[in-house]
């Protein structure tokens, strides 16, 4: 079975990066700031190296300072999707980021800064060279929930056809794994594709 690594991030076009730095300068996550503060002190890897990187902005108006723009859009694209207060979220800038929009650790950078953006649901910033790819990306992904629903239709319809048990069992098991499939993409709307 090919990794997460394999099927998306080993295949995310590196050179698309225009290096502006905004991804850095301000970036949100989708938990709250205290709940990520409970993650890290129990040991979760990826809170703990969040928090070693990102500090928080006292206000959603400090990170419009920093750049209106990414903010405004990830209010957006973030509330509207989730249906959530802009109140709920927490901006952060990154602590090593230089005036010049380079990293001063790129080398010991953590996974979650090489794996940017590490979802096709990331929300970049406007004008980013990943916005045409991440939307490819999301389609490709909304093709396949689309199949799947069609080929669970098919199943269901061979299930009827069907007497052997060990073959309704067999296909019980594709449908749990094909909403399984489904399920793991219920937070990005899958129900609606």
């Amino acid at each position: 079975m090919t990794s997460y690594e394999e099927l998306y991030l080993d295949r995310r076009p590196q050179n698309l990066c225009h290096m502006c730095g905004r991804c850095c300068r301000v970036v949100t996550t989708t938990r709250p700031y205290q709940e990520l503060q409970k993650m890290a002190q129990a040991g979760d890897e990826g809170a703990v190296d969040f928090l070693k990187i990102f500090e928080p902005y006292p206000s959603i108006d400090a990170a419009k300072e920093a750049d209106a723009e990414v903010v405004e859009n990830v209010i957006k694209r973030t509330c509207e999707e989730r249906n959530l207060n802009p109140s709920q979220l927490t901006f952060y800038k990154c602590k090593y980021l230089l005036d010049d929009n380079k990293c001063s650790i790129y080398e010991e950078r953590p996974a979650l800064c090489r794996h940017c953006p590490s979802t096709p649901w990331a929300v970049v910033p406007p004008g980013c060279g990943f916005e045409a790819w991440l939307f490819l990306k999301r389609e490709e992904v909304k093709q396949k929930i689309r199949k799947s629903k069609e080929d669970l239709l098919e199943l269901k319809l061979l299930r009827t056809k069907m007497k052997n048990p060990e073959d309704l069992k067999k296909i019980d098991a594709v449908v749990h794994k094909i909403y399984g499939m489904i399920e793991s993409y219920k937070k990005y709307g899958a129900e609606d594709w």
